[in-house]
């Protein structure tokens, strides 16, 4: 049920991105829905492969090169959803940004206090 819950709040934080960026488009709840489910699989799945090959560049800018791969998962992401327009990298960037914050305080309200 959390699960389920905590797909939902990131969609609402990702339907929040347009009113601080609004370049970005999120066209509907569906949008928002399949998008916060494929950022959390591409982030789950795909970007620690990316960490893990980008590794050498990570650590000589001390891990701000990370911040570039959450960019391209965001923007790679608004290219396979319909609905989900995000116009380029820059952009992305910033939303991405914007979004991890987002989902941050999402995860921080919704963690166990007695973990």
């Amino acid at each position: 049920m959390k699960l389920v819950l905590r797909w939902a709040l990131n969609a609402v934080a990702l339907m929040l991105i347009p009113e601080l960026l609004p370049e970005i488009r999120v066209e509907g709840y569906m949008a928002a829905l399949i998008s916060a489910l494929l950022l959390g699989f591409v982030n789950a799945i795909i970007r620690p492969l990316l960490v893990l090959i980008t590794l050498p560049i990570t650590i000589l800018t001390l891990g701000l090169f990370t911040l570039v791969i959450n960019g391209l998962m965001f923007w790679m992401v608004s290219g396979l959803v319909e609905g989900f327009v995000v116009p380029g990298f820059w952009t992305a960037f910033w939303g991405a940004l914007v979004y991890s914050l987002l989902t941050w305080m999402v995860s921080l309200a919704l963690s166990d206090k007695d973990d």
